[in-house]
């Protein structure tokens, strides 16, 4: 059945039991954040334009070509936020959580960001991310925990063929000459002009440009890791040696860019080989200078956004049994008037006892409310009819064995609970 209106174009929703799927994944993930110590955040949506510009970067795709950007009522120009982190740092510093005498301020929050692109599978104009952010410290091992949280979430999900690239973009003291260098590289080169113009700016969005004839042109660009300074090296290697300490594997990726310009030192991207062209499935990095770009203090930073839409590709080409908790343990099929009155009495009784819980409602027969169980995804159906009441007593039905046993009303929840656990 078609209605009339339809969700715009470019904007991929998500209904039962897909969004159950989703909902348990952010679960998760809140899970691994609590254990190490990462409060949530409740971010604004739209932002001020400005905030984008300084902080992304006037010369990147996001910033040039895809925001959504409109005037308020009031003249000002606001924009649906393409990514999480300026908006995170502007939080932080904003609420003043800096200068509560524990850094790094360590938070996470969860939502959609707006890109106007092109739509295909798993890249959209309305999109779901995790974002989590360690701010106000420069430690290396800070950047090691960013990664290990993530690579835990993906390992909970049952996601086995994640890779882990790995790369250094140096500080503000190594790649001013790294910069010089590989303008120079790249001038030599015959690029269009809109690309020619990107070199004067920011020619990094030039190794990140994915089109193949500018790839085979930059194969030989000059690596910013042949340029590192000494204290960017030895952050480098301390990354490394911290991740071997923790059994996760990474592949040295010295041309590895991603697309926003306030990146410096570690910057990691999570790769899945099973989702061809759109395969970075989430990554972050080092943003050291980010908080004076917008107008802060000086505050080092590092943290990362993944992609829920494209980590569910992840897990449907895997064939990962990433299972969630089930929207319906026990359902209850009253048979009658009075038995509904009483089957509500007990749903509602089920649920404050933590049991997930739901019932046929309307006057479905037997046998209608009964496929009504089996659909719902129950372990077990509670049966009520007017002898059971007389008796005092329902009929407990394992849905999947088919066995049946009659069990007292003042003892079902208990008999339940035993049973599910």
């Amino acid at each position: 059945m078609s209605s009339t209106f339809q969700a715009p174009k470019g904007v991929k929703e998500y209904v039962p039991p897909q969004a159950d799927v989703l909902f348990a994944m952010r679960q998760a993930f809140a899970e691994q954040a609590r254990l190490a110590g990462y409060g949530y955040l409740e971010l604004a949506v739209f932002e001020d334009t400005q905030l984008f510009k300084r902080g992304v970067g006037e010369s990147t795709d996001v910033v040039s070509k895809e925001m959504y950007t409109f005037e308020d009522r009031g003249g000002r120009s606001l924009t649906l936020r393409p990514e999480f982190t300026a908006g995170v740092l502007r939080s932080v510093v904003e609420h003043n959580l800096h200068n509560q005498g524990n850094l790094p301020v360590k938070v996470w929050t969860t939502g959609p960001a707006f890109r106007a692109e092109r739509p295909q599978q798993g890249r959209y104009r309305q999109f779901y991310q995790l974002d989590l952010e360690a701010i106000g410290s420069e430690d290396p091992q800070v950047d090691a925990e960013t990664i290990a949280i993530a690579w835990n979430w993906y390992r909970d999900l049952g996601l086995a063929q994640v890779r882990l690239l790995l790369n250094s973009l140096g500080c503000k003291e190594c790649r001013p000459a790294y910069r010089a260098l590989l303008q120079e590289f790249l001038r030599s080169l015959d690029l269009d002009e809109a690309t020619r113009a990107r070199i004067e700016i920011n020619p990094l969005r030039v190794l990140d440009d994915k089109r193949p004839e500018v790839l085979a042109l930059v194969e030989n660009a000059p690596l910013m890791a042949d340029s590192l300074c000494g204290a960017c090296k030895a952050h480098h290697d301390k990354v490394r040696e911290l991740l071997g300490d923790l059994g996760i594997q990474w592949e040295d990726t010295p041309r590895l860019v991603r697309g926003l310009d306030y990146y410096t030192r570690t910057t990691y991207e999570f790769d899945h080989p099973l989702l061809g062209a759109q395969s970075g499935i989430g990554g972050g990095g080092r943003y050291d200078g980010l908080s004076e770009d917008i107008g802060g203090p000086a505050l080092p930073g590092i943290g990362f956004g993944l992609g829920l839409d494209r980590t569910i590709l992840a897990l449907e080409a895997e064939g990962a049994e990433f299972t969630n908790p089930s929207r319906c343990q026990v359902f209850g099929v009253p048979l009658g008037e009075e038995a509904a009155r009483s089957m509500f009495t007990l749903v509602t009784g089920l649920r404050r006892a933590g049991i997930a819980a739901d019932m046929s409602y309307g006057s479905k027969g037997l046998k209608g409310a009964m496929k009504s169980a089996d659909r719902s995804g129950a372990a077990y159906a509670v049966i009520l009819g007017e002898r059971d009441i007389a008796a005092g007593a329902a009929q407990v039905k394992d849905l999947a064995s088919g066995d049946q046993i009659a069990v007292a009303l003042t003892e079902i929840i208990d008999v339940i609970k035993g049973k599910l656990s």
